[in-house]
């Protein structure tokens, strides 16, 4: 499955919105789609997004702190893990599991530490204060092939210039959704960010 390189990081929402929110974002063509473990019942959410949705998105969890974390994701049926520093035993779990990490960097330090421990792409968080030119000095000395996410300050106004600081893709969290925000509102949203997205793509 070819997915655009946009997360959907769904803090706060419940079991009870999953299911509708999930949709409007599929819908609008984000299909990777994070609940952070800071949310209520953050597992049975995903447990629920990767039944329903499992053949059309990858559903995965954010704020994973954890190796314990990592294998109650995975026994859920998550496909992908996200956390907002470099921890190298979440990471060696995620990949001994069979799952995609995502761990939050920062510095040159962290970002090699990641990428020795099995990181599948790197987090650049928060994106708002490495901005596009920090980001670009350290994509200098990083191997092309890992994937830069910009995550934390990104949104459709800037995609384009976090793109030509060489970053792949973006995690979308307020500008998406926040507790309160309803599935019409995500739509209109998720919409906009995939317009900017494919906009910034081909130029």
């Amino acid at each position: 499955m070819e997915h655009r390189h946009l997360i959907a990081i769904l803090r706060g929402i419940t079991p009870a919105e999953t299911l509708d929110v999930c949709e409007a974002l599929i819908e609008a063509g984000i299909t990777l789609i994070e609940v952070p473990l800071n949310s209520p019942d953050a597992v049975t959410s995903i447990g629920q997004a990767v039944a329903a949705f499992g053949e059309r998105a990858e559903i995965g969890a954010g704020t994973v702190l954890s190796a314990e974390d990592v294998r109650a994701v995975a026994a859920a049926g998550g496909q992908f893990i996200v956390s907002p520093d470099t921890n190298s035993e979440v990471i060696a779990e995620t990949r001994r599991l069979g799952l995609a990490s995502y761990p939050g960097v920062f510095t040159p330090s962290d970002a090699f530490t990641a990428i020795r421990a099995g990181a599948t792409g790197l987090k650049f968080f928060p994106a708002e204060v490495l901005g596009p030119k920090g980001i670009k000095a350290m994509k200098a000395v990083l191997p092309p092939a890992v994937p830069l996410y910009a995550v934390g300050g990104a949104a459709p106004d800037n995609f384009a210039e976090y793109f030509a600081a060489g970053c792949a893709g973006f995690g979308l969290g307020t500008f998406l959704y926040k507790p309160g925000t309803s599935a019409a509102q995500v739509a209109e949203r998720a919409a906009a960010a995939v317009a900017a997205y494919d906009g910034g793509k081909t130029q």
